[in-house]
C-alpha cells in the first residue's frame, strides 16, 4: 500500500473545521490591520533563498529541497516565505504603487528536517510582512497582530519574548567581542557550534546543547553593545508595547537563525507544546530588499507556525468547534423518484442551502441514519401519497415537529425555517 512520504500529513475532514476556524481568525485580524494576502509560488529559484536566508545556515545547507528541472535550472520548494515575498514585491514594483505595503499569508512550506510533533517536512505557516517603513509602531504592530490572533485562540499560556540585533556596523563589531570571548573555549563547543564560531557566530546563542550554554555564560551581550539608532528603536517598540498592554520580557539570547534580520527580533513561545515551544518568530530585515537586487526598502515581519499552533490549542483546550453541518438531507422514499430528488437537491443548492441526498438506493432507515451523520437541520421526506399531491413533509431535527410543505415553495419554506 502506498502510504504519505514521511513528514507530510493528510488533514482530513474530521480535522478540517479546526484549520477553518484558525484561519478564519488570521484573515480577520489582518483584515482589521488592513493587510492584504498575498499569494506566491510553492517553488522558487534556489539563488533567491541562498541570497537571502544564507548559505551556511541549516535552512539552506541542511534542509531545502532542491532539484533540476528539465530547463536545468535548480529550484527550491519554498523553505520560509519572506525571500518570495520580497521577491514578488520587487519584481510587481509594489512600493512604487504606494510607500507602505501590508501583507499576510498563509501556505505550506516545506523543510527536509527530522520530522516531531509540531514540526513536518510539508508544514503550513501564516504570517505578515510590512514593507517601506523605519517606524518602530510597525515592529510592535506586527507582535501585536501576532499576540492578538494566539489570544483570540483561547491559548493563555503564552511569553512574548523581544531583543535588538542592531545594526550590521554594530553587530560585526560585537561579534568581534563574542569571538574574543569564545577563542580560549572553541574546542569545547560541540560540533555544530564550532562551524557556527566562523560562519554565523551569533547562531551559537541558539545552540540547545547545556556545554554550549555554560561555555556563553559571562558573554558579552549584543543588547549592551548597540549603536544609537538601534538602542533609541528598541526604547520605542518597548514603549508601545507597554501603551498596548502586551506583557513581554527581554531575552538578550534571542537571535534569529535567518541572516537578513536587523534590529528588532521577537518570539512568541508556548510551554505547551514541548521543546519546540515557539509559535511565532520575526523581526525586522531593513537589509534583505536590497540584498534581493531591489531599491533600500526598511521591513519587518513574522511567521508562525500552524501545526504548532493547533497542538497548543488542543494542549489548553482552548477552543472546541463543532461538526460541520448541512441545511437539509432529503429522504427519497420512493425508488422511482431518485431523478425528481437530485433536481430539488439541485435547486435548494443554487438557492444557497447546504443539501444532500442518498446516492446509493438504500432504504429509509439506512437514509435516516445518515441524515444524523450528516447533522441535518431538517430532513425532507419525498415520496408516497404526499408527492402525489405536490406536497413533502418536512422534520425538524432538534424540535422532532413535522409539517406538510408544498413542493414548489420548499427553497422558500427552508430559508425562512433556518432562520428562527
Amino acid at each position: 500500500m502506498i502510504k504519505a512520504i514521511r513528514g507530510t500529513k493528510d488533514i482530513l475532514p474530521s480535522e478540517i473545521s479546526r484549520w477553518h476556524y484558525l484561519e478564519n481568525i488570521i484573515k480577520q485580524i489582518f483584515s482589521n490591520f488592513n493587510y492584504k494576502e498575498i499569494r506566491t509560488p510553492v517553488f522558487e529559484e534556489t539563488t533567491l533563498f541562498g541570497r537571502s536566508i544564507g548559505e551556511e545556515t541549516d535552512i539552506v545547507s541542511k534542509e531545502m529541497y532542491t532539484f533540476k528541472d528539465k530547463g536545468d535550472t535548480s529550484i527550491t520548494l519554498k523553505p520560509e516565505m519572506t525571500a518570495g515575498v520580497v521577491r514578488a514585491f520587487i519584481e510587481h514594483s509594489l512600493g512604487g504603487q504606494q510607500p507602505l505595503i501590508k501583507l499576510y499569508y498563509i501556505s505550506p512550506m516545506f523543510r527536509q528536517e527530522r520530522p516531531q510533533a509540531g514540526r513536518l517536512r510539508q508544514f503550513h505557516q501564516f504570517g505578515g510582512e510590512a514593507l517601506g517603513s523605519s517606524s518602530p509602531v510597525l515592529d510592535a504592530e506586527l507582535i501585536q497582530i501576532s499576540y492578538d490572533i494566539l489570544k483570540s485562540l483561547g491559548l493563555k499560556d503564552l511569553t512574548v519574548k523581544i531583543n535588538s540585533l542592531g545594526v550590521p556596523e554594530s553587530r560585526e563589531d560585537y561579534k568581534k567581542l563574542l569571538r574574543e570571548f569564545l577563542l580560549n573555549k572553541k574546542d569545547k563547543l560541540s560540533e555544530d557550534s564550532r562551524k557556527r564560531f566562523d560562519t554565523n557566530i551569533l547562531r551559537i546563542f541558539d545552540s540547545k546543547i547545556e556545554s554550549d550554554q555554560e561555555l556563553l555564560k559571562g558573554a558579552p551581550l549584543l543588547i549592551d553593545n548597540l549603536d544609537g539608532e538601534s538602542e533609541n528603536h528598541f526604547e520605542v517598540v518597548k514603549e508601545y508595547l507597554d501603551k498596548i498592554s502586551i506583557p513581554f520580557e527581554i531575552d538578550p539570547k534571542l537571535v534569529r537563525g535567518l541572516d537578513y534580520y536587523t534590529k528588532t527580533t521577537f518570539e512568541i513561545i508556548s510551554k505547551k507544546v514541548g521543546s519546540q515551544s515557539a509559535l511565532v518568530g520575526g523581526g525586522r530585515y531593513d537589509l534583505l530588499a536590497e540584498q534581493l537586487g531591489g531599491k533600500p526598502t526598511p521591513a519587518v515581519g513574522f511567521a508562525s507556525g500552524m501545526e504548532r499552533i493547533l497542538l497548543a490549542c488542543e494542549s489548553e483546550n482552548s477552543f472546541s468547534v463543532k461538526d460541520d453541518n448541512i441545511d437539509v438531507y432529503i429522504v427519497r422514499i420512493d425508488e422511482e423518484l431518485e431523478m425528481f430528488v437530485s433536481e430539488t437537491a439541485s435547486k435548494l443548492r443554487r438557492s444557497g442551502l447546504k443539501a444532500d441526498y442518498d446516492y446509493l438506493k438504500r432504504s429509509v432507515k439506512a437514509q435516516m441514519r445518515e441524515a444524523n451523520k450528516s447533522n441535518a437541520k431538517f430532513v425532507l421526506f419525498i415520496g408516497g401519497e404526499e408527492y402525489k399531491n405536490k406536497m413533502a413533509n418536512l422534520k425538524n431535527m432538534e424540535t422532532g415537529e413535522q409539517r406538510s410543505v408544498q413542493l414548489d415553495k420548499l427553497d422558500t419554506v427552508l430559508i425562512n425555517s433556518l432562520k428562527r
